[in-house]
């Protein structure tokens, strides 16, 4: 969950932070291509832990390097434990939700309800960082609530599908509760972004692994399974959010929020011609209505610290 750096810079710097940021939120929006397509061959949990183990191990030695410096702020035992707590939330129970609910729901289904994120995060920071919606994010939340209803309606789920909207439920809490804890450890600026995405992801993904294991084993699994784990963790993952890191040196929070929203256009585009899932037009008005909604809200909670679920 990096902070951002941004300054002021040269239209040719903004234009390719800009250029580089729209091709990361394509690289996030493909993972739930990827991830449905993995999930034929290799169980939910045991696949996401398998998928951040492994980014962990390729961030761990940058991690490392940076926490090794004189400046570097020690590594208290508060510190510690919000890390730990930051990463069974944010990995363990996040992460496990969104692979779960994708062996449940379509991709399209799953993208509109953790859109939703952003809504329970605004409605959250109410009780917790008493921070109060502006009258205009509101109105977001309502338009994101209309979206959702229009998507659904009339309600007639298929087999399986309340199982999905159930993990999804719990894993978008989870993730709003991660956000207040990143929210706060960020905010003391004590220790690097980057070692703390680190640090919360390791936690988060050996437990996250372990429990896949235990429940569902460990399969075997072919070429393209492993393909597929390697890519999620080494580009969608390490090599994404190391990017992204770069252009919150350029662009604003509210212009890196506005380009990660476009996420929610992309997903339902790759799921139609990848995965052959269909969308009617009365659930892609319901999309629309949605994506603007949380869009709205997103603008006071940017995404760098919105949660990771890409």
């Amino acid at each position: 969950m990096p902070k951002s750096n941004y300054k002021e810079s040269t239209q040719p710097a903004r234009l390719k932070a800009t250029a580089i940021a729209l091709f990361v939120v394509f690289l996030w929006a493909t993972s739930w291509v990827l991830i449905k397509m993995g999930l034929q061959e290799i169980p939910a949990l045991t696949f996401a832990g398998l998928r951040y183990v492994l980014a962990f191990v390729c961030l761990l030695p940058f991690a490392l390097r940076i926490q090794g410096r004189p400046s570097s702020a020690r590594i208290t035992k508060q510190m510690w434990g919000q890390l730990i707590i930051l990463g069974l939330l944010l990995y363990a129970l996040t992460q496990g939700a969104v692979f779960l609910s994708l062996a449940y729901l379509p991709a399209v289904t799953t993208n509109l309800l953790w859109s939703f994120s952003t809504v329970t995060v605004a409605l959250f920071g109410i009780a917790w960082l008493a921070e109060r919606p502006t009258r205009f994010q509101w109105m977001g939340i309502a338009l994101a609530t209309l979206g959702a209803v229009v998507y659904f309606y009339p309600v007639s789920l298929p087999p399986g599908y309340q199982i999905g909207i159930l993990v999804s439920a719990v894993g978008v809490f989870s993730n709003a509760g991660a956000v207040i804890v990143g929210r706060k450890t960020n905010r003391a600026r004590e220790l690097h972004p980057l070692v703390v995405t680190a640090a919360s992801m390791g936690i988060g993904a050996v437990v996250l692994l372990a429990v896949g294991i235990v429940i569902q084993g460990f399969p075997a699994i072919g070429l393209t399974g492993w393909a597929i784990i390697a890519w999620l963790a080494l580009v969608n993952t390490a090599v994404a959010f190391t990017l992204w890191n770069y252009i919150l040196q350029t662009l604003s929070a509210t212009e890196s929020s506005i380009i990660n929203g476009t996420m929610l256009i992309w997903i339902p585009i790759l799921a139609v011609v990848f995965l052959d899932e269909q969308v009617t037009g009365k659930e892609l008005l319901g999309l629309v209505a949605a994506g603007v909604g949380t869009l709205i809200v997103q603008l006071r909670y940017p995404s760098k610290l919105l949660g990771f679920y890409k």
